[in-house]
């Protein structure tokens, strides 16, 4: 190869992590506004079909499990009072078509009697994506809370080793 072949293929290496990097962060930044909208259809169809999204109260599997979570009563009682889920900024590892995030992530919750807000949780966030048909999407999200738990720091740690 001469050099400008060199720096041709090198750029378009760049690039392509750039683009994946930037696929993946509107991924993961729709959520809070999917979830708190209700768009139940728009938070499933981040998941692959057979997606897992793993929470510390138990797991949902599939788009119709995921849907059924945001058109539940509990979630519908947040939205109606007023939540915001909060994803921080994600610590992104591309290798090829799979990818990892890592990053944290808040639940705020309104209470209507003293119009106050409050912060209900905080977790460790791990995002497992595959590029399938050359779109990114979710395969498995581990949540666990940040009450002290092993767990928790683990996920966090796991995701900035290089």
């Amino acid at each position: 190869m001469t050099d400008t072949e060199t720096l041709l293929t090198g750029l378009a290496a760049r690039v392509q992590l750039l683009e994946d990097q930037l696929a993946l962060m509107r991924i993961i930044s729709a959520y809070g506004p999917a979830v708190d909208s209700g768009e139940s259809a728009a938070v499933a169809g981040m998941w692959t079909e057979d997606g897992v999204y793993d929470v510390d109260t138990g797991c949902l599997r599939g788009h119709g499990e995921i849907e059924a979570m945001v058109q539940s009563k509990p979630h519908q009682s947040y939205i109606h009072a007023g939540s915001g889920h909060l994803v921080g900024p994600p610590h992104i590892d591309v290798d090829g078509d799979t990818a990892v995030a890592t990053c944290h992530s808040q639940l705020v919750l309104h209470d209507q009697e003293t119009r106050t807000y409050r912060v209900a949780r905080i977790t460790a966030n791990r995002w497992e994506f595959a590029r399938i048909d050359g779109e990114w999407k979710v395969t498995l999200r581990t949540n666990r809370i940040l009450d002290g738990r092993a767990e928790a720091r683990e996920i966090l740690a796991a995701g900035v080793k290089n």
